[in-house]
């Protein structure tokens, strides 16, 4: 793993866990721990560093179903699974040979596994060969892909993923890297961010932005499905009129090009 203070890439993975909800489309979302130093107190979807783990060959040769994306994304894609369970309990993952998904209770039961994941104690291989599971690498989808800029202390390389959650598996924070956490509409969110209600980074509204041209579930998995994923390292301008801008691609489809550094803040 990368030292954060070299300023190379931490490779990392989030997702976009959604669900039907009654008012429409919702994603789940935590609130970070206002004592970590990254993102502190703002509400983020679940996600985090990859673990050495995650790269194991065993578990693609034999604890999961293929994903419909580039195999140099599996270790991006074992990282989202491993830690969206953690970070909520939900688990994108199969009964040994089994079609259907882990129903909630069954999903439940395995809460005593987010910890000893989380600390390192344990893998998701272990995980799979003690409860008989398959990772259901299939259900993810790519949606986005961002870098940190050059210019910061701390830098990642995040693939983003979108995911129906399982039917029934409600979701909850762990109570310790996040504090809180909400089945949200993705335009609520950005809302509630715009009034000053909650805070969400840039990143993470830019995410809400693409989520938002959804209304189901059905379509939002359409729509990842239809993109092109296009490369993000946000680049500071300094000289744009009136104050510094920072700039994404145009073809990255979020329909704005550059933000005021003034309403990129948290």
């Amino acid at each position: 793993m990368s030292d954060p203070k070299s300023g190379r890439l931490l490779p990392s993975s989030t997702v976009l866990m959604i669900r039907d909800g009654a008012a429409g489309l919702e994603v789940f979302m935590v609130k970070r721990n206002h004592a970590i130093d990254f993102a502190s107190g703002a509400m983020v979807f679940p996600g985090g560093k990859l673990a050495e783990g995650d790269s194991d060959p065993v578990l693609m040769g034999r604890h999961a179903r293929p994903g419909r994306f580039d195999p140099a994304l599996t270790p991006f894609a074992f990282g989202a699974i491993r830690e969206v369970f953690e970070e909520s309990g939900l688990l994108l993952a199969r009964p040994k040979g089994d079609g259907a998904l882990l129903p909630a209770d069954r999903a439940a039961a395995l809460a005593p596994w987010r910890d000893p994941l989380n600390r390192g104690d344990k893998t998701l291989r272990d995980m799979a060969e003690a409860e008989g599971l398959d990772y259901a690498l299939d259900t993810l989808v790519p949606f986005a892909h961002w870098i940190t800029p050059e210019s910061m202390p701390k830098r990642f390389d995040t693939w983003f993923f979108v995911a129906a959650a399982p039917e029934g598996q409600i979701g909850a924070h762990d109570g310790s890297e996040s504090v809180d956490s909400g089945w949200l509409g993705a335009q609520a969110a950005l809302d509630d961010w715009e009034a000053k209600r909650r805070t969400i980074v840039f990143a993470t509204r830019m995410q809400l932005v693409k989520l938002a041209r959804a209304d189901s579930v059905a379509a939002a998995l359409a729509n990842a499905a239809g993109d092109i994923i296009v490369d993000v390292m946000p680049v500071l301008d300094k000289n744009a009129p009136g104050e510094p801008h920072l700039r994404i691609p145009v073809e990255a489809g979020y329909g704005v090009t550059e933000v005021p550094v003034s309403r990129i803040g948290m």
